[in-house]
């Protein structure tokens, strides 16, 4: 087990027998499910900052501007209030997300999962009932305290309740919701552009579903038995694995090593925050850091919050865009798919590799057709064949993310963090990945007016430079347990000069006792 930069000496590396079982699978689905409002804010917004009626009563220059006779394309939707509706709810997730580390530790996965939903339930309904901007951000905020939370204590959950042989399937479950989330926006979004005035609140009040599973999921399930033996509560610790992991599986032997590896976090114990600084916790703060936001200069930004725009662009009608963001996410939830039936079959860094590969590709193409049709000014209109290719360019983008940088953000830094560390250092991975996304969200439609078709070439570049950082830096976490992850960094070329051995903690009797 590593503790920190720690590897146990006699680190566990089975599964302890235990199978699939229908409560493991119910268990990880309901955890899972904190991927939907996610998912669905991701659709959501999009979708809705192209709907004339919400334009006209909150953006009403954007309007003007596409009404011109003579317009530059690609700055049509340059309005930092417009893009402060999306992206403040990843400033709040940020803030959020950094003190669901200390919560989670102190209460559980289970309770911020709640706390998630409760937030996000709240935000849904300020958001559909907003009469001025500064209602729709406060809506947003609160979904973004609700986002913070659920990214924080899902993908931990699943990573220490899922069989180690499974583990990755199980953990890109929140990516598979997340996709369903995203589909599930797209055609509400679909749907409600064609109600006149008040669709746009129909879009954004239904938010409340998602968050009422998560919510409902949240209560029926136990919390992890990491989380139980931290606080204490032993007894049910053993409960709840021999509920997920079925008669056959040796219980006893792992809890035995769970309580192990929280001997060793209580041996080391300091302020985590403070501790994942240090040089022993080297590797795991550089990909609690580099993950997500390679994550988001994927450019998954411009196919995930403003597909909408970005296919109006390319000389969509509103409603095919709406209908072209309904295929991209349906396409998305079934490159998902494909992630959960590879991902402990391949490992981890091939996906990673491939899906790198295959994005660059699309990236290049869709600025070569856009620079060639479009132009610089941005005031040619765009052959439908083109705009055709630029969807389909699209698609493939999506389902090689999909399969690769999408789940596998959420599947690496919820196993690689040791037990002591692990909640702060998946506090910081979604700060980061909110923080990025904030930035992102901010700046995009800026950057697509002053860039023009070479802001896909940024990203494309971006690209480039992740995937060689995974092929360098990043080592295979496939079928290891929880517990002896600290021996995949203390043989890893770079990684392993920041990493000891160190003995098991003596006290573990008394932690099962």
């Amino acid at each position: 087990m590593a503790g920190g930069g720690f590897a146990v000496a006699d680190a566990p590396s089975g599964d302890y027998g235990g199978g699939i079982t229908f409560s493991v699978v119910v268990t990880c689905l309901m955890a899972a499910s904190g991927g939907l409002i996610f998912g669905y804010d991701i659709g959501i917004s999009g979708g809705v900052t192209a709907m004339e009626s919400f334009l006209e009563e909150f953006f009403p220059g954007v309007l003007r501007r596409m009404a011109a006779a003579r317009r530059d394309q690609y700055c049509v939707y340059d309005s930092h209030v417009l893009t402060a509706f999306t992206s403040s709810l990843y400033l709040a997730g940020l803030v959020a997300s950094l003190a669901a580390g200390r919560v989670t530790r102190a209460v559980g996965r289970q309770a911020v999962m709640l706390a998630g939903g409760a937030f996000f339930f709240a935000g849904a309904a300020v958001n559909a009932a907003a009469v001025n901007i500064a209602m729709l951000i406060v809506g947003r905020m609160l979904l973004g305290f609700g986002i913070g939370f659920t990214n924080q204590a899902a993908p931990v959950y699943l990573a220490e309740t899922a069989p180690a042989k499974w583990r990755g399937a199980f953990t890109t479950g929140f990516q598979l919701f997340l996709g369903i989330g995203n589909l599930a926006a797209n055609l509400t979004n679909y749907g409600a552009a064609r109600i006149p005035r008040w669709g746009w609140r129909l879009s954004l009040g239904l938010a409340a579903v998602p968050a009422a599973v998560i919510f409902v999921g949240a209560l029926l399930i136990p919390d992890t038995p990491s989380s139980l033996i931290v606080r204490g509560r032993v007894e049910q610790a053993r409960a709840a694995l021999r509920r997920v992991r079925g008669p056959k599986a040796d219980v006893d032997a792992e809890l035995e090593d769970v309580a192990r590896a929280v001997g060793v976090a209580r041996s080391n114990e300091q302020g985590a925050f403070r501790r994942i600084l240090g040089r022993e916790y080297r590797p795991h703060l550089v990909m609690a850091v580099a993950v997500p936001l390679f994550q988001q200069l994927t450019g998954v930004i411009v196919i995930a919050f403003f597909s909408p725009v970005l296919f109006q662009t390319a000389g969509f009608g509103s409603n095919a865009a709406l209908m072209g963001a309904v295929i991209l996410g349906a396409v998305n939830l079934g490159s998902a798919l494909v992630s959960v039936a590879t991902v402990d079959r391949y490992g981890r860094r091939p996906l990673f590799l491939a899906g790198g590969l295959v994005m660059i590709m699309c990236q290049v193409a869709v600025a070569w057709i856009m620079g060639s049709q479009i132009g610089r000014d941005g005031e040619s209109a765009m052959a439908r064949k083109y705009s055709v290719a630029v969807l389909a360019l699209t698609c493939v983008f999506s389902a090689s993310f999909g399969w690769s940088w999408g789940p596998l953000t959420w599947v690496i830094p919820g196993e690689i963090f040791p037990v002591e560390v692990r909640s702060a250092g998946q506090g910081i991975s979604v700060a980061v990945n909110l923080g990025a996304t904030f930035v992102l969200t901010q700046t995009f439609l800026s950057m697509l007016c002053s860039f023009k078709y070479a802001t896909f070439i940024y990203y494309a570049a971006w690209v480039a430079v992740m995937t060689a950082f995974v092929v360098a830096f990043l080592p295979e976490t496939k079928g290891v347990p929880l517990e002896a992850m600290g021996a995949v960094w203390a043989r890893h070329w770079y990684w392993g000069r920041f990493v000891k051995v160190q003995q098991p903690a003596k006290n573990t009797d008394a932690l099962i006792n």
